[in-house]
């Protein structure tokens, strides 16, 4: 029998003053069996970075062909694809070729950095790509902090994430390893 997707509950206040956004999200998400705590919440500080109000996690690691979030418009085209972990360069550029705007959320310290300097130089022709690396003991922290039932806040200012939940708080500063060119 296959093993199933465990359902977490998140009541996301986030206030975030470099993007004038101020707003409470009431989340679901459904943690895939072979996802990790960490993973699941890089998806949660993913999602309040870019929080608007047509957000919506997709299938993630159950559909290959779906981003971990994404924005579609109206006539169901991808303005926004959120990638969370160190994906592959075909799947990077194909994302480049169907979105709008495609940004990788990366968490995995040393780990992440040589992943991207084995790929940086394959997708530098993606005009459309953000790289954001989220650092790991951060998210190590906020993965040992998942309840099933969670509420947090999340304030940004001047690039800086405080995250406080019932566990505590935590200062997360992301850094920008490639920064998309503007048109």
């Amino acid at each position: 029998m296959a093993l199933r997707a465990t359902i977490h509950k998140v009541e996301l206040h986030i206030s975030d003053a470099d993007r004038n956004y101020y707003a409470s999200h009431s989340l679901t998400l459904a943690k895939h069996p072979s996802e990790t705590d960490e993973r699941m919440m890089a998806r949660v500080i993913a999602f309040s970075l870019q929080a608007q109000d047509n957000l919506f996690f997709s299938k993630g690691l159950s559909d290959t062909d779906e981003p971990d979030i994404w924005v579609k418009d109206l006539t169901d085209a991808i303005q926004l694809w959120i990638e969370i972990g160190q994906p592959e360069e075909r799947r990077i550029l194909k994302a480049c070729g169907r979105s709008d705007q495609v940004i990788v959320f990366c968490y995995g310290g040393h780990t992440s950095k040589i992943w991207w300097q084995g790929i940086q130089h394959k997708v530098a022709r993606a005009q459309n790509l953000q790289v954001i690396a989220l650092p790991k003991e951060g998210i190590e922290t906020l993965g040992k902090w998942v309840e099933r039932g969670m509420t947090m806040h999340v304030n940004v200012q001047d690039g800086e994430m405080l995250i406080s939940t019932e566990q505590g708080q935590i200062n997360l500063i992301p850094e920008l390893w490639h920064q998309a060119k503007e048109n």
